[in-house]
C-alpha cells in the first residue's frame, strides 16, 4: 500500500512553519545533500543543519525505547529531541544518556537539547517534532499512535501493532486519513535472510506450499502477579492507562531500564509470547505466502483446552498454518511439494540443500549477518512520502493473526474468520473480543 504523493501545501497542518519544513524534507535527496544554514564547526562533527533534519520524539523510555533510540543515534539525518514516560527515573536516564551519546558522536564537550515529559500529549504538542517512536506496552500502542498521527506526526510503532483487532483497523484507517508514514517494528522484513526466504517461496523452488509451522511462545494469560508497593516516581495509573488498573509488580514494570518487562505475557497489557514473537514469525509466514492484506479464514484450537500449542489455521487457498514446536526454537518451517525450508534469526536451511544453494548468488554468511536497516526504511518513506516495508495495514493483518489465535485458544472453539469484514461468523463472544472498552484514567 502506498499513499498518493501530495505536496506539503495540501496537507492539513495548522503550523505553516512545519508545512514548509516538511516540504523541504520530502524534496531533499536520500543522500541528505541539503542546505547548511550554520557553519559545521558550530554544529559539531557530522552534524546536519536543523532544516535538513527529521526531528523525532520517543514515547516509552524503557529498555526497548532506548534500544530504538540507539538505532537512530548515528543517523545524521535525524535528531531525537524529546521523550515521554510515566517514570521520573526513566525520563532522567533517557535525557542524560542521549545527550551524552550525542556529545560523544559529535565530538562536543557537552550537548543539551532533549526534552522529556510525563504526559505524552505534551510531547505531541511540540511543534518541531516530525515523527514519533511508540515503544510503550501493547495496550497503549493504538491510542498513542492515533494521537500522534492526528497531531501530524509520522509513526514508528513497536510490534505487535495492537492488543485488539479493532485497534489495528483504527490505526490503518488513520494512516489513510492523515496521509502519514507508518512503520511497524517487525524488522525481520528488512533482514537479508528473511528476504531470501521470501524469494525462495515466491519463486516456487519449494513447489506448492501445503503447510507452514510457526514456533513461537505461549498464548496470553490473565494477570496473576502479587501486588507490590508502587515505587516513588512512577505514575501507575497512567502506566495502566486504558487497560484495567492491575496491581503493580516489578516483573511487568521493572525499575531498571536495562531489564525486559513481562507485561507481554498477560492479556491485559499484551498478547503473550504468541503475539510478541508471533508478530515476527507469523509476519514472515504472511509475507512469504502473499497474505499481507488478508489472513487465515479458520482457526481450530487443540481439543485439550489447556494446551499452549497445536492451534491450526487455514487460509482460503487451503494452506494450513500450525502453531507448533518443531524443535528449533522460534522460527518458521515451510513445507512444499518439492522441499522444505526452515528460517529464523539463527538459521536458513532447505531440504534438499540445493534449493538454497541454487537460490542465492552471494555468500550465505553475509545473508545471515545482514540485518538491513528497518529504521532508515521508515525515514526514507517520510522523505519520499511512500509507505515503508511494514506499513500499518501489514502490521494490522499480522497482529490480527496473533489476536485471533489468542481468542481461539481462550474460547477453545473453532472460529470462522472473514478477513474482508474482519468479523467472526456466528460467534458473538469472539466478535465481542475483537475490541475492548478502554478504562477512564
Amino acid at each position: 500500500m502506498e499513499t498518493k504523493d501530495k505536496s506539503a501545501s495540501n496537507r492539513k497542518d495548522k503550523n505553516s512553519n512545519i508545512l514548509s519544513r516538511r516540504k523541504f524534507i520530502r524534496n531533499t535527496s536520500l543522500v541528505f545533500a541539503g542546505i547548511t544554514i550554520l557553519p559545521r564547526h558550530v554544529l559539531g562533527k557530522g552534524f546536519i543543519a536543523p532544516s535538513d533534519k527529521i526531528n523525532l520524539g520517543v514515547i516509552g523510555l524503557g529498555k526497548q525505547g532506548n534500544i530504538l533510540s540507539n538505532k537512530f543515534l548515528s543517523n545524521t539525518g535525524v535528531q531525537i529531541i524529546a521523550g515521554a514516560d510515566v517514570w521520573n527515573s526513566k525520563r532522567t536516564f533517557f535525557k542524560n544518556n542521549l545527550e551524552n551519546l550525542y556529545a560523544k558522536h559529535r565530538n562536543l564537550s557537552s550537548f543539551k537539547g532533549v526534552d522529556t515529559y510525563l504526559d505524552y500529549n505534551n510531547l505531541l504538542n511540540q511543534k518541531d517534532i516530525d515523527a514519533i517512536i511508540v515503544a510503550t506496552p501493547d495496550h497503549w500502542h493504538a491510542i498513542q499512535s492515533i494521537d500522534a498521527m492526528n497531531a501530524g506526526k509520522h509513526v514508528y510503532c513497536e510490534k505487535p501493532l495492537t492488543n485488539t483487532i479493532a485497534e489495528g483497523r483504527a490505526i490503518a484507517d488513520t494512516v489513510l486519513k492523515t496521509n502519514t508514514i507508518f512503520q511497524t517494528g517487525s524488522m525481520q522484513r528488512s533482514w537479508a535472510k528473511f528476504i531470501t526466504a521470501k524469494e525462495i517461496v515466491s519463486s516456487g523452488k519449494l513447489g506448492e506450499i501445503k503447510k507452514v509451522l510457526v514456533n513461537v511462545g505461549d498464548p496470553a494469560r490473565t494477570y496473576d502477579l502479587p501486588t507490590e508497593p508502587i515505587p516513588n516516581g512512577l505514575d501507575w495509573n497512567k502506566w495502566c492507562g486504558p487497560a484495567p488498573l492491575i496491581g503493580y509488580n516489578d516483573k511487568i514494570a521493572p525499575k531498571l531500564v536495562q531489564k525486559y518487562p513481562d507485561w507481554r505475557d498477560y492479556k491485559e497489557t499484551g498478547g503473550g509470547l504468541l503475539a510478541d514473537w508471533g508478530a515476527h514469525m507469523f509476519d514472515i509466514a504472511q509475507w512469504c505466502l502473499n497474505m499481507d492484506h488478508t489472513g487465515p479464514v479458520k482457526f481450530i484450537p487443540p481439543k485439550n483446552t489447556t494446551a499452549k500449542r497445536g492451534l491450526k489455521m487455514f487460509y482460503e487457498n487451503g494452506i494450513e498454518m500450525v502453531h507448533e514446536d518443531f524443535g528449533r526454537k522460534w522460527g518458521v518451517r515451510f513445507i512444499g511439494t518439492k522441499g522444505t525450508m526452515d528460517v529464523s534469526r539463527g538459521y536458513l536451511e532447505t531440504t534438499p540443500a540445493s534449493i538454497l544453494k541454487d537460490a542465492i548468488n552471494v555468500d550465505l554468511e553475509f545473508i545471515m549477518k545482514n540485518q538491513g536497516n528497518h529504521y532508515q526504511n521508515w525515514i526514507d518513506g517520510i522523505k519520499t512520502n511512500k509507505q515503508p516495508i511494514c506499513h500499518a495495514e501489514i502490521g494490522h493483518r499480522t497482529a490480527t493473526v496473533c489476536n485471533a489465535a489468542n481468542i481461539a485458544y481462550e474460547l477453545g472453539e473453532t472460529l470462522i474468520w472473514n478477513p474482508e469484514k474482519e468479523k467472526f461468523k456466528g460467534n458473538k463472544q469472539a466478535n465481542k473480543m475483537r475490541k475492548r472498552k478502554n478504562r477512564t484514567y
